[in-house]
């Protein structure tokens, strides 16, 4: 059964936007390349989130989303999929894949596509790639049911799976998100806790926590 987070009031609310600005892994961006189902951008929002990323961008050619990001906010069933994530993640609509990846590149982001092994292209399983090397990054997820565009993946710096092990070789587009973003933002969620992003990069005086304290924990934040 899924739980549902009761109402915070406006106080707790500003305290914990306050507590997890830190952990918010920036110029990370999250793609859905024509999702199909609500259900599916909800959850993709919703994981966005919960791991800290900074965006989502959403190419929807059948334009299913408004196009204004406060118009989706107020948008009853987005809103009750996401569990109201999609009213702290800021979304971006797109007509097009290439109008997408235009201003991704106008914006200096890399694009990684997931997708199994592509000829031509650099392929790595999920836990072998670098997810830091670029200071902003676009990670890409395709359509239900045809995966991602050859477009997107001519376009992109490298081709990531996950490994899988069962007689079913495929995960729904929720539960890709969750398991790809976890281990991206993780990578850099650790890079930025040690290194600044700035045109003088260095290493911090004092790394950043990269994990925060459960709330009945009096030692404050921990670092990882």
């Amino acid at each position: 059964m899924e739980t549902v987070e009761p109402e915070k009031s406006k106080a707790s609310v500003r305290k914990r936007a306050e507590a997890i600005k830190s952990f918010r892994c920036k110029n990370l961006i999250a793609v859905i390349e024509d999702p199909t189902d609500i259900k599916n951008i909800g959850t993709v929002i919703r994981n966005a989130n919960a791991l800290g990323v900074e965006k989502v961008y959403i190419v929807d050619p059948r334009k299913a989303l408004p196009d204004d990001w406060q118009e989706m906010r107020e948008q009853k069933s987005l809103s009750k999929i996401s569990v109201s994530a999609v009213k702290w993640t800021f979304v971006k609509r797109f007509d097009s894949t290439d109008a997408c990846l235009d201003h991704l590149e106008k914006n200096g982001f890399v694009s990684v596509v997931t997708s199994p092994h592509v000829k031509g292209k650099t392929n790595v399983y999920l836990h072998e790639g670098d997810y830091t090397q670029h200071t902003k990054l676009a990670v890409w997820f395709g359509n239900e049911a045809r995966g991602i565009s050859p477009l997107a993946v001519e376009r992109s710096d490298m081709c990531v799976a996950v490994p899988m092990f069962g007689m079913i070789e495929s995960l729904n587009l929720g539960t890709c998100s969750g398991i790809v973003l976890y281990e991206v933002a993780k990578q850099r969620r650790a890079y930025q806790s040690t290194y600044r992003r700035s045109r003088n990069k260095g290493k911090r005086a004092e790394p950043l926590p990269t994990i925060m304290a459960r709330e009945d924990d009096d030692a404050g934040f921990q670092a990882v």
